[in-house]
């Protein structure tokens, strides 16, 4: 059985091994940790030759040049109530390796609840708006964030450790680049 920490509960892994069950728990919440994690989950599998993806995915993120210059963001994941990134995210990781540091990197949460007042108070140079967990869209999301550019992003790219990290350092930085107010 494959589960996560994030994703799966305590009392549920809990009741799984206590059924008997191999239980392997993958935390990722680096870029390094996702290969890590993907390696080790790989082996636990039985798989003995690494996907290609893999390889191709280690090689776009090392070909990610240092940036430039620097960038503050909001990263709303929720609305209704709004939630954004807070500490420790692998979403957090990949922005700040393409340049964006999110205003909340250091909250005591890593998904906290913040009213999209005290978002816009906070004065970030963007918005990033995943199409997921929430589905933000053009007409749902930049609405709420007037004069200030908002980064539509795939979720996909932002969120997932998987074959998507061989094409996400290009597109993320892509959908950064093409922020619109």
């Amino acid at each position: 059985m494959i589960a996560n920490e994030e994703e799966n509960r305590a009392p549920d892994l809990e009741a799984l091994r206590a059924a008997g069950l191999d239980v392997l728990v993958t935390e990722v919440r680096t870029l390094p940790a996702a290969f890590r994690e993907l390696d080790r989950v790989l082996t636990a599998c039985g798989v003995t030759a690494r996907p290609r993806w893999l390889d191709e995915a280690e090689a776009a993120w090392a070909a990610v040049p240092a940036p430039a210059e620097r960038r503050t963001a909001v990263v709303p994941i929720w609305r209704r109530p709004w939630m954004v990134l807070g500490r420790d995210t692998f979403a957090g990781d990949l922005l700040a390796r393409l340049g964006v540091d999110h205003l909340y990197a250091s909250h005591p949460e890593r998904y906290p609840r913040v009213p999209a007042d005290v978002l816009r108070a906070a004065q970030p140079d963007l918005v990033v708006l995943p199409d997921e967990p929430y589905r933000f869209t053009a007409d749902d999301g930049p609405e709420a964030f007037p004069g200030l550019p908002c980064a539509l992003v795939d979720g996909r790219h932002l969120t997932w450790y998987g074959p998507s990290l061989t094409e996400a350092p290009a597109e993320l930085a892509r959908a950064l680049r093409a922020a619109r107010r």
